[in-house]
């Protein structure tokens, strides 16, 4: 979404070398991974990037699309029990899945206030400074869904359930081991778009 450029004046607390310049920049909010064909990679890296889309389902459905069969979806979010999360509710599935079925492709302001409400209270003192503190969270495109590693285990097995996506869990990693995020590595096992040979 963010040229190396755009991140290094958005985020000035990181080193301006850890912002690398990419191929293709999508909206995954927007577009989700729409610019990419169906069976084209042979793995597909999101790597602490669902817990600040606004529609993560439709992200995980489109990613597993542009998989080839026996292509690999590699997926890490952050364990809120090891992060600044840890004062706010995990989103349930529920949740994500109207937002799926609604067809969300933008970060609602509740989402944000939830967020400061947990992390930095002490900006919803003033209350005409909210909408400046909340357009700032938007801008940095802070945490909108929260998850501890089982929950997002989970969220993963009925989002894939859901969405009739042939594919199984090969190796994870949980907050409780690593002290950090969930880490998976699913596998598309079947083409469910095309016909069965």
């Amino acid at each position: 979404m963010l040229s190396a450029s755009e991140a290094a004046q958005l985020f000035p607390e990181l080193h301006r070398a850890r912002f690398v310049d990419v191929k293709h920049i999508v909206d995954l909010d927007k577009n989700a991974l729409s610019s990419f064909a169906t069976n084209q990679f042979d793995f597909v890296i999101m790597n602490h990037v669902i817990e600040h889309i606004a529609n993560p389902i439709r992200v995980i459905h489109d990613a597993f699309r542009i998989l080839k069969v026996n292509g690999k979806f590699v997926i890490s979010a952050p364990d809120k029990g090891f992060n600044y999360d840890c004062n706010r509710d995990i989103t349930s599935f529920n949740h994500l899945w109207s937002e799926y079925l609604d067809e969300v492709t933008s970060v609602d302001d509740d989402h944000y206030l939830d967020f400061l409400r947990a992390v930095h209270p002490s900006t919803l003192v003033d209350p005409i400074g909210v909408n400046h503190h909340i357009q700032h969270a938007r801008e940095r495109r802070e945490h909108a869904h929260v998850w501890d590693s089982a929950a997002f285990h989970s969220m993963m097995e009925e989002g894939i359930k859901r969405l009739n996506i042939s594919a199984h869990c090969i190796l994870k990693s949980d907050g409780e081991s690593n002290h950090l995020e969930y880490f998976g590595v699913w596998e598309k096992v079947k083409d469910n778009a095309a016909p069965d040979q």
